[in-house]
Formats: C-alpha cells, structure tokens, sequence
C-alpha cells in the first residue's frame, strides 16, 4: 500500500519550524509515554548537528515524523518513528522509513540501528520487512518492566 503523503525534512530555517514542531509535540505526548515523549525537549534534540528529522504531511497536516542520528562516522539510528493513529497502515510509516534509511545512508555507513517496544508489533514488522533484524532483547529498556528490541540493518562497506 502506498503512502499518499509528501515526506519532507525539517529545515531550521523553514517558515513552517513551530507548527510543524508543534503537531510532533501534540504526537509525542499521545502516542508515547510520558518518560518517553520528547515533547518538551524537541527543539534541544533537533540542535544536535548529526540528527534530522523527517515528516509526512497529509491533507495539509503532520501525519508522521521520523527522526534519525548518526552516532558514529559509521553508523547511523532511527531514534523515533511515529504516525497519528488514524493513518496507520496506509503505508505512511513505510515512506518515512524508506525516506530515514536513504537519509542515513547519505554518509558511508556499515550499520543502522534502532530500538522498538517488542509489544509493537506492526512497528516490529515493518523494522523485519525492510531488512532489519533483531540483536538482542534488552531488559528495562524503556522502564523497568518493559524490554526492547535492539535491531539493525547492515551494509557493505563498498
């Protein structure tokens, strides 16, 4: 199924910078619990020079976002994917991802990486279905009663 969205990055200087940030923070704080949400610290995360962040935008508004860093010189991470619940599974998260995993690979690296709440399961299928797989479970990722599943995606170095 294939997303009807346009995905655009987040420019600093854009004129759209508050409402845009302002739809994710209304996100965050919705889908993902409150010591997990980035809401209040969103313009702080989005500083940071080796980050960036993607979003969907359907019907003039902020359907999705998708944010990404590059840890290392070699690797990269998808940090945060998100999508309003009522355009879930009409391929919104999948034109994120795509769009995050192409971003990422603009520098030369070996490996993405990521971590995704095991009890998310269409987020788990959409990680296997592009390619990643699961490392480990980490116990107490989130909290003390919720693991996570560590995942990546390896390249060739050529």
């Amino acid at each position: 199924m294939g997303s009807n969205g346009t995905v655009t990055e987040l420019q600093r200087n854009s004129t759209n910078w508050t409402n845009v940030v302002d739809e994710i923070s209304k996100m965050e704080k919705k889908i993902f619990p409150k010591h997990e949400s980035l809401a209040r610290s969103f313009d702080e995360e989005l500083k940071k020079k080796n980050s960036g962040l993607l979003y969907i935008q359907i019907h003039g508004q902020v359907g999705g976002y998708v944010m990404y860093a590059w840890p290392t010189s070699l690797s990269a991470s998808i940090t945060k994917l998100a999508v309003k619940e009522n355009y879930r599974g009409q391929g919104h998260g999948e034109a994120l991802l795509e769009a995050a995993i192409k971003k990422c690979r603009t520098r030369p690296v070996l490996r993405i990486t990521l971590h995704v709440d095991p009890l998310r399961t269409p987020a788990v299928n959409l990680y296997k279905k592009f390619g990643f797989q699961v490392d480990s479970l980490i116990q107490g990722y989130y909290s003390a009663d919720r693991p996570a599943y560590r995942m990546y995606m390896d390249f060739d170095s050529n």
